[in-house]
């Protein structure tokens, strides 16, 4: 994240910080965290130097990078500024790869679905948006942690324990956290914590790809918190950690986007995805089926969902109706869900 912090602070915040906190309004002293240190400011205000929090990047420090009482390396810059990159650049990748993935690959026949509420895609981005302020509080701590020096994040691929680890942190992060994942996401379906965190997310019985961020905050945290975890144990190169970022965004929506090309036994993908938010008890993986299978947890996908034909069939629709509207009564009562009249009337529009 350091890498990233460097160059909004060289793009956007450096300007900003100089004209809200100018160097002559609060004195500050230098601060040190790990090996990261940015500005040195003296006691007056007056700036000596601009050191790197990275040595992979270095953009040019404008004139307003000398011109703030609050230097880069100042503790509550770095908490609010990454506050600012968490929530609204993690918005803005939400709704880059959901509104992708609606418009090119999402079946708008689900619409259709007589488990398609009423104006849902409004709702799941305003539910998605209502959540990313307190996931990015929640997660901040993590990331200026790392900016301070305290992960074991690594530059340089000679850095890494052996050179094959360059090529192996990759599965190993997946196999971490999908491990990690697995049982974090199935404690969210005892009934102690089920109805108060992560109902929210299964309102969405045919979700779309907006869905895929549309949590409660706290349950949107917790299954984040392994991503966060492993840099803290195990090293991880720090353009792997933004490239494994951007794909952990992109994969959460493609198993919400409704399309099933994988058709895997190891996978855990739109398929499986979909099992799981009809059937709720089934197909808690991230990643793999693995944990699945040995928790015996794994339900294989319908062959029927992968022919469009049958999979927005009539009778497969009401066969999983039946069979959803049986387990939800069983994991939440009552349903509060509004599906209104607009499924039944596409419905008779498109079939």
């Amino acid at each position: 994240m350091d890498i990233v912090l460097e160059v909004f602070d060289t793009l956007l915040f450096d300007r900003l910080y100089a004209t809200a906190l100018p160097t002559s309004s609060i004195p500050y002293t230098a601060q040190k965290a790990g090996n990261a240190t940015s500005i040195h400011t003296s006691v007056h205000g007056s700036p000596t130097a601009v050191h790197f929090l990275s040595n992979f990047l270095h953009l040019e420090p404008s004139q307003f990078a000398y011109k703030s009482s609050w230097p880069r390396d100042y503790i509550w810059r770095q908490v609010i500024s990454l506050y600012l990159i968490t929530w609204l650049f993690g918005l803005v990748v939400y709704f880059l790869c959901a509104s992708v993935s609606y418009l090119f690959i999402f079946d708008h026949a689900t619409f259709t679905h007589p488990k398609y509420l009423k104006n849902q895609v409004a709702q799941e981005i305003k539910q998605a948006f209502a959540a990313l302020p307190g996931m990015a509080v929640l997660t901040v701590p993590f990331f200026v942690a790392e900016v301070r020096g305290f992960a074991k994040l690594y530059e340089a691929p000679s850095s890494a324990p052996f050179a094959l680890y360059n090529l192996l942190q990759f599965p190993f992060f997946i196999a971490f956290t999908d491990f990690f994942i697995y049982w974090i996401h199935r404690t969210l379906h005892h009934p102690a914590v089920y109805k108060r965190f992560h109902k929210p997310h299964h309102k969405w019985i045919m979700p779309t790809p907006f869905a895929s961020h549309a949590f409660h905050p706290m349950d949107g945290f917790a299954q984040s918190v392994p991503y966060h975890v492993f840099p803290f144990v195990f090293p991880l190169q720090k353009i792997a950690y933004i490239i494994l970022f951007v794909f952990i965004n992109i994969w959460t929506v493609f198993i919400h986007d409704g399309e099933y090309v994988a058709n895997s036994s190891v996978i855990n993908g739109a398929a499986c995805h979909t099992m799981h938010h009809l059937y709720f008890n089934y197909n808690y993986g991230q990643f793999t089926t693995l944990w699945d299978r040995l928790g015996g947890s794994y339900r294989q996908p319908n062959e029927e969902l992968f022919s469009r034909e049958s999979k927005m069939s009539k009778g497969e629709w009401e066969r999983q109706c039946q069979e959803m509207e049986k387990l939800q009564r069983e994991v939440e009562g009552d349903d509060d869900r509004n599906y209104g009249n607009e499924a039944r009337r596409l419905q008779k529009k498109v079939l």
